[in-house]
């Protein structure tokens, strides 16, 4: 068949073939994806409003800006407390719920699992009046608090720092939990449970058993569920802006809140947009490249 082409050997033959499939994806993702990066990376390096946009002098000028941005630096910190309080929680609960849901003795295990998955599912904008209802000075968790006696009057959530940050921890874990619990699960399935019974016949008890013998074995998708968790927490934009709309005074917007706010309200500021952008984008490579190395032992 090849007589006339002696150089297309079956090896070379397949790779063509495999490089033809692979070549229109490559493309799309070189049009869709690198070059609007690129031409976005131009566009941090201009400056003024609207579309009547020059480079800047000097060309990092809208850098060198974010260190003087004192509300930049308040979004930056919102958004690294959400990181370190709400991610390690959420992934905690995952794995705890995603255990006890493997359990082959359990009753209605298809139920449970649908209820706890079923919150990713919501409308955000369901969801966020239902947030704002239930956390409104005379909605449902002050009158439950006041019922029980925790409270004396009630608790302005969403009006101060700390409680409106609270609100949206508590959204987060509600809405993302089951998300995480799934893909925990699905490695569940994939255990050898001859390790697991060989456990507990040397005396383990059920915590000792899914310590040393379960997590260890989960540890590839513990590793994937913190990269998709740290990387969706540092472009988070759905709760900042649809539970606080980032009040009360900034204490609760995101960076990608903020960029938004940049971009298309106010007075618009394309260049330095892109510049937050880009800082973004770098927060969610460094931290991906340090979990990866942190993460992943194999020889």
């Amino acid at each position: 068949m090849n007589r006339n082409r002696p150089w297309l050997t079956e090896g070379r033959r397949r790779s063509l073939t495999g490089w033809g499939f692979l070549l229109p994806a490559a493309l799309l993702i070189l049009v869709m994806s690198f070059i609007p990066m690129f031409q976005a990376f131009v566009l941090s390096m201009k400056t003024g409003r609207g579309t009547n946009l020059e480079f800047a002098e000097p060309l990092w000028s809208n850098y060198a800006r974010l260190l003087s941005d004192e509300v930049f630096k308040l979004t930056l910190q919102n958004t690294f407390i959400y990181l370190i309080i709400q991610v390690p929680l959420m992934l905690i609960l995952a794995l705890v719920l995603a255990n006890l849901l493997n359990d082959p003795h359990l009753r209605w295990k298809g139920f449970w699992r649908t209820a706890i998955f079923l919150p990713c599912a919501v409308s955000l904008v369901s969801y966020s009046l239902v947030f704002r209802t239930m956390f409104a000075n005379d909605g449902f968790v002050n009158d439950a608090l006041l019922g029980i006696g925790l409270i004396d009057g009630p608790i302005n959530w969403l009006g101060q720092p700390e409680t409106a940050r609270f609100v949206i921890i508590l959204g987060l874990l509600w809405r993302w939990t089951g998300y995480n619990m799934v893909f925990y699960l699905a490695a569940l399935q994939n255990i050898d449970q001859s390790s697991i019974e060989a456990a507990r016949m040397d005396g383990a008890n059920a915590w000792q058993t899914f310590w040393h013998v379960t997590v260890p074995q989960l540890k590839p998708m513990i590793l994937l569920t913190a990269i998709i968790s740290t990387n969706g927490t540092l472009q988070l934009f759905d709760e900042s802006w649809a539970l606080t709309r980032g009040g009360p005074a900034y204490s609760t917007m995101s960076m990608s809140h903020y960029l938004y706010e940049v971009s298309f309200l106010k007075n618009p500021n394309f260049g330095y947009a892109a510049a937050i952008s880009f800082v973004i984008l770098v927060l969610v490579a460094v931290l991906a490249f340090v979990q990866m190395k942190v993460g992943d032992k194999r020889d």
